[in-house]
């Protein structure tokens, strides 16, 4: 079975955008020729599903598409048209995953939203999370992790980094 892997920055209090759908934080870490061990994550990934407010942003950034050459399924309320690497699902998010993950190949790389994350490590298909902590306070915003009523799982820590940047990295593995 194809292992479903996250990898994701936040806030020091918990948010992924702030109030305005903004990910312009992130930027506080940007070194030049640091990945934070992006390229590593990705070796073994060959699909990626993400939520359509991140789809938007990503796209809304005036940056090559980061997910160019990989099959990426944007989770949806409004089915949309389909291009050559991209698919809108409006299937349960769970559903369509437990799908994916029977198929053989690489790893799933889950690029987020806080919705679609959330859905997805409440349904235990969450094998892997890359949780970064930007030195940033947001205040309010788009929290990593929603209120779900099945949330409370249990995840092991396998490592943690910490960055020049102030950045810190937290390695989990689903107990």
């Amino acid at each position: 079975m194809r292992k479903l892997k996250v990898f994701v920055a936040c806030s020091i209090d918990g948010f992924i955008a702030d109030e305005n759908g903004g990910i312009e934080f992130l930027e506080s870490v940007q070194m030049p020729d640091e990945d934070y061990g992006y390229a590593e994550f990705c070796k073994d990934v060959d699909m990626v599903i993400i939520g359509r407010k991140t789809y938007d942003s990503l796209i809304g950034m005036n940056i090559p598409f980061p997910h160019e050459g990989l099959m990426c399924y944007v989770f949806t309320h409004t089915r949309k048209p389909e291009t050559r690497h991209v698919r809108f699902i409006t299937e349960d998010p769970i559903v369509f995953t437990l799908g994916l993950k029977s198929q053989r190949g690489g790893s799933i790389y889950c690029d987020g939203g806080g919705s679609i994350i959330t859905q997805l490590v409440a349904g235990r298909l969450v094998d892997e999370m890359v949780i970064s902590i930007i030195p940033v306070m947001l205040g309010k915003g788009t929290r990593l992790f929603q209120e779900h009523p099945s949330l409370k799982k249990e995840f092991e820590l396998v490592q943690s980094q910490s960055f020049k940047s102030g950045l810190v990295q937290l390695y989990y593995r689903k107990k």
